[in-house]
């Protein structure tokens, strides 16, 4: 997944501790607050205010702060791939995991997911809506930091990071289907396939990606809490050390070998530059890689309350807000001097990215920014009954 902005297709680039008995029953206890972000991939979206935390899981709103952090340290990292080896090492690693976390997290808050009005309302007001308010907003604000004033606002073609919201929306309504069919991975991974052999699929809605990250939320639909109590093993923490350190390093020996951008999922083989038959073959190894660092990343995620688990219901935030800040860093010359191409400037990029990224889900901010990101809306619904 590519997070640069385009305006058409974007350039191919280059514990052992079980789950609380509520947290199981989340949805339940809390339907569909927070399906609204990659994010707020929990059961509906996070009030700053949110219930007693008996009724969250602490595991999971850790794994979304933590992969909030990742996503913003990525985009960070984005200028300073070309100057060095290293940098584009980790940002290939990044990118081969932290979106498909938050799609299984979301598929798997979704598994009740219908079309019953509280829902429906739900995925309007907190999906459509926050979709058209930032698609409109950055499509504003790069027309500055890109100094081309005369991009088109398309509700269409999703803009920048703007496209996960598309995607969850039609992930969303499709969620039933996938419930009702009797081989639903399988089928989710023969769409993907037949995605990347489809060039002319085209931005709408941007479906290429849509259909290629489908195995993801397909997967999250099918996870119960025993699949993530066996995650949290101490055997299978102790065994991602390897695997992940294995990880980093084939990363670096393919940054000069292999084309990363098949992690972006957002272009066909073709458009790739390889022979039709790559798409299938990549779409099985990228989802079978992407599972395993997946595996690795949650297996050491704390199951506890720690300082950051208030932020992990406030990650929507920081996923929609962090974005105009990775824009304007070019923009501003934030990555001008010469020292900020070194190591030193890539581990500043990383600390101020997790800075801003952790500031941005705090209550204070989504205090203010709720009004177009979990808008109530209530005058636009008709009273029940």
């Amino acid at each position: 997944m590519s997070d640069t902005v385009r305006t058409a297709r974007p350039p191919a680039e280059g514990r052992p501790e079980p789950l609380p008995a509520a947290a199981e029953d989340a949805e339940d206890t809390e339907p569909d607050k927070a399906e609204a972000g990659p994010v707020e991939a929990e059961a509906g979206p996070a009030r700053a205010d949110a219930g007693p935390a008996k009724q969250r899981d602490a595991f999971f709103d850790n794994a979304k702060y933590l992969a909030i952090v990742l996503v913003a340290a990525g985009h960070a990292w984005e200028p300073l791939r070309e100057g060095s080896r290293a940098v584009t090492a980790l940002y290939l690693l990044v990118y081969a995991f932290h979106m498909p976390v938050f799609i299984v997290i979301a598929g798997y808050f979704s598994r009740r997911s219908d079309a019953s009005p509280g829902r429906v309302k739900r995925l309007i007001t907190g999906v459509a809506v926050p979709y058209v308010v930032f698609e409109v907003a950055y499509t504003l604000f790069t027309r500055w930091t890109d100094q081309q004033f005369g991009r088109p606002i398309s509700l269409l073609d999703p803009l920048y990071l703007t496209w996960f919201l598309a995607a969850l929306f039609i992930w969303r309504l499709t969620a039933p289907v996938w419930r009702l069919v009797r081989w639903p991975l399988p089928l989710a991974l023969v769409l993907a396939m037949l995605a990347t052999l489809s060039p002319s699929i085209g931005n709408d809605l941007d479906l290429q990606r849509t259909l290629q990250f489908l195995p993801y939320f397909v997967l999250g639909l099918l996870l119960r809490p025993e699949h993530f109590r066996l995650v949290r093993r101490r055997e299978v923490r102790l065994l991602a050390l390897p695997v992940s350190a294995g990880a980093l390093a084939l990363a670096y020996w393919a940054v000069p070998r292999v084309d990363y951008a098949w992690f972006f999922h957002n272009s066909s083989a073709e458009e790739l530059g390889a022979p039709g038959w790559y798409g299938p073959v990549m779409t099985l190894a990228t989802f079978g890689c992407s599972a395993v660092l997946a595996v690795c990343f949650l297996a050491w995620v704390p199951g506890r309350r720690t300082w950051f688990t208030v932020l992990g219901t406030g990650t929507l935030y920081g996923y929609l807000l962090h974005g105009f800040f990775a824009q304007g860093a070019k923009f501003w010359g934030w990555y001008d001097p010469d020292w900020v191409q070194g190591p030193l400037g890539a581990i500043a990029a990383t600390l101020v990215a997790a800075a801003i990224v952790t500031v941005l889900c705090t209550p204070p901010v989504r205090r203010v920014f709720r009004c177009v990101t979990e808008p109530s809306m209530e005058w636009a619904f008709r009273r029940p009954g």
